[in-house]
């Protein structure tokens, strides 16, 4: 976790306090559910939640308990009694660690997910305002960075819009995935500890039970939970890397907000750079680079083994802190995006009409011309303007291949721009409703 990239309501999920207050409530849960079955005292389980109930647990006394054990849940169970007294030794009856570590794990999960929840509803409310605004905001598109055909602005936005929509739900399914609980023992086979407790943990803590948790909660479930964090980051770059080439130079259709005071260049004092989606790019990449080892994690060896560990402390904070930051900052760029319609009008004419030659080519054949002899009559004509060697139109009704199919006046009406945005309304129908 690196402090520059965090927002302090995530980071508090994966603090020491956090975790060791979670691990707590595990425990003293499954003592209730115990105590109902007749496996431990009743006044025990009250006892773990009188002492221990509203404690700030000692986290350098369970490092220094740990440093001597070497097993940080022994270590936190030891500290545990320490608070509880002798009514402790009924905690963790029939329990393995696993029980405690995957379960807590599940919920730091859940609770990440919330937080990235409701970060991902800001930003579509800020994809959704800024594509209102800009819906009509005529725009050229470009494939392989080539101008193609006239877009809309809003349009662009309204597909970032459909992406994280789409982002949302899978992150949606990807918390279910993980919200599973495991008090099953060594194992798991509930061998020393009824399935009820589980039951009642699950409940207590938001989750539900594991089918079959051999011990350890299944792997693929967090593999698909890291996989799906990847691709929420791939769409924050996405976007990202289109903000970046629309502020270059000599595009400039659009820029991150320049602050007063803001400097870009040490050397150059001119210089505005895109530095906030420069840097969504690499936190990209790094929310991706932790999809990997969650995967590996998948094949344990048998029942268990602790190989996934240490990869989960790392990679849990890591993905879900990096994951916020970047989709806060992202939240903040398009809030505050300046956008140039001007830059966007004289960008589209540059090239002097060549954005229409798709609809002079079929107008040449619904006059009969061949698909063939049709986009060679286009692209003779188009190939000067390329060069700077005069207007598409003009050039055109000079052809005389060209004139003797179409008029001069069915020529001018094929470079009508509102062809192009005419149905943009359907779309934003199909991206946002009739609303």
């Amino acid at each position: 976790m690196v402090p520059r990239y965090s927002r302090p309501e995530m980071t508090a999920i994966w603090s020491p306090q956090s975790k060791f207050r979670i691990w707590f409530e595990i425990e003293a849960h499954a003592a209730d559910a115990m105590a109902e079955l007749g496996v431990i005292p009743k006044e025990a389980a009250r006892t773990i939640w009188d002492k221990a109930g509203d404690v700030e647990f000692d986290v350098a006394r369970i490092d220094e308990i740990e440093a001597v054990t070497k097993h940080d849940v022994i270590a936190f169970l030891t500290h545990l009694a320490e608070i509880v007294g002798p009514e402790a030794r009924f905690v963790h009856q029939g329990m393995t660690s696993s029980d405690v570590l995957d379960t807590c794990f599940n919920v730091q999960l859940v609770k990440a997910s919330d937080l990235l929840l409701a970060q991902m509803d800001k930003l579509l409310e800020a994809l959704k305002k800024r594509a209102m605004e800009h819906k009509d905001t005529v725009t050229i598109g470009r494939s392989h960075g080539i101008h193609a055909e006239p877009t809309t602005f809003g349009v662009k936005l309204a597909q970032a819009y459909a992406e994280f929509s789409r982002c949302r739900k899978r992150l949606e399914n990807a918390r279910e995935e993980v919200a599973t609980c495991a008090i099953s023992g060594a194992v798991g086979t509930f061998a020393n500890i009824d399935p009820a407790v589980e039951e009642h943990v699950a409940a207590k803590m938001g989750l539900v039970a594991e089918p079959v948790s051999t011990q350890v909660i299944p792997r693929d479930r967090h593999a698909m939970f890291f996989a799906t964090l990847g691709v929420i980051a791939s769409s924050v770059e996405r976007l990202a890397v289109e903000i970046r080439h629309l502020q270059r130079t000599e595009v400039l259709e659009a820029e991150e907000y320049f602050s007063p005071g803001q400097k870009g260049s040490s050397a150059m004092p001119h210089k505005r750079n895109p530095v906030l989606t420069e840097n969504l790019t690499g936190l990209a990449r790094m929310v991706r680079a932790y999809a990997l080892p969650a995967m590996e994690n998948v094949a344990l060896w048998h029942e268990r083994d602790i190989s996934h560990s240490s990869v989960e402390r790392m990679i849990g904070p890591d993905a879900t802190i990096t994951l916020d930051f970047a989709l806060a900052r992202l939240t903040g760029v398009i809030e505050k995006l300046l956008v140039y319609p001007d830059n966007m009008m004289a960008n589209l004419n540059k090239f002097r009409g060549l954005v229409h030659s798709q609809r002079v080519l079929l107008a040449l054949t619904q006059a009969g011309v061949s698909r063939e002899d049709a986009y060679r009559l286009v692209q003779r004509n188009a190939m000067p303007v390329w060069r700077g060697e005069g207007d598409f139109l003009t050039l055109l009704k000079k052809d005389k291949d060209v004139s003797a199919k179409l008029s001069d006046k069915e020529l001018e009406d094929l470079f009508d721009l509102g062809y192009h945005t005419k149905h943009v309304d359907t779309i934003f129908r199909r991206v946002f409703g009739r609303a």
